[in-house]
């Protein structure tokens, strides 16, 4: 593997941001936008270890739920397709449920800590 990898920039990055830049700032704007841009650094960072995997995962437990093999994208329009007929199939609270839990764990994993 290449070194630096994706996560390691990111990782570097983050730290420059908060030990280097953010004590040194006196202007509020900046540090907020600096605070902003250190929490889209660790949901990148969030993205790049599991993205792909949760990702398959919504995928398989879709799959499973609708009973056809195609990609996330299709499966996901077929599910709405499917609610809005009113033809939600059984276990469609559980998968949307498990999948916002998904989406939470990369974009704020305390906020889905907190209501578990």
């Amino acid at each position: 593997m290449d070194r630096p990898c994706a996560d390691e920039l990111l990782e570097a990055l983050g730290e420059f941001l908060e030990q280097e830049l953010l004590p040194s700032l006196s202007d509020l704007r900046l540090r907020f936008q600096t605070l902003v841009a250190l929490n889209a650094l660790a949901i990148a960072r969030r993205e790049v270890a599991w993205g792909a995997a949760l990702e398959e995962e919504d995928r398989q437990d879709l799959a499973l739920l609708l009973g056809v093999e195609a990609p996330l994208h299709d499966l996901m329009g077929l599910l709405a397709q499917r609610i809005r007929n009113g033809e939600a199939p059984e276990g469609t609270f559980a998968f949307l449920k498990a999948h916002i839990a998904r989406k939470l764990k990369v974009a704020s994993p305390r906020y889905l800590e907190r209501y578990r």
